[in-house]
Parts: structure tokens; C-alpha cells; sequence
């Protein structure tokens, strides 16, 4: 069950900070939820540096953490894409 609670909120994660980089036209379902469950760690990983709370289960702040995580990754592998 916990694993399925990953998927969604990946998914969930990672499709708002597709829309919010302006890549959901390219990304599909499997991409988002990739880049939203690694967003959620590189999130929680940033927060946890700077003295806030991390991914703490599901609720509003921890998606917004995953959301911040998942936009970070995006604004990365799109500088590195160009090149």
C-alpha cells in the first residue's frame, strides 16, 4: 500500500511541476511520475539542508516540498539537454 501512496503522489508531484516548467506537452504518465518521486527525495534532501520540514507523509506541505524537488529537477536535466 505504501508503494502505491509513492506512485500517486509522484505522479501528482510531478505532473503539476510539468505544467509549472511548461513540459507536459512532452512528458507522459510514467515521467511524471518518475520525476515527482525523485523530486519528492531531492525536495525533502534540499529542505532537510536549509532547516525545514521535509517529505513527511501525505499531506500539503510535502507536496509542495515534491513539487519544489520535481521543478528543481526539471530546471537541471533541461540545462543539461540543451547542450
Amino acid at each position: 500500500m505504501n508503494y502505491l501512496v509513492w506512485i500517486i503522489f509522484g505522479a501528482l508531484a510531478g505532473w503539476l511541476a510539468s505544467i509549472i516548467m511548461k513540459k507536459n506537452q512532452s512528458m507522459g504518465a510514467i515521467a511524471n511520475i518518475i520525476v515527482g518521486i525523485i523530486g519528492a527525495f531531492l525536495g525533502g534532501y534540499i529542505m532537510q539542508l536549509v532547516g525545514g520540514p521535509g517529505v513527511t507523509g501525505f499531506n500539503l506541505t510535502s507536496l509542495l516540498v515534491a513539487i519544489v524537488g520535481a521543478v528543481v529537477l526539471l530546471f537541471v536535466v533541461g540545462l543539461f539537454s540543451r547542450r
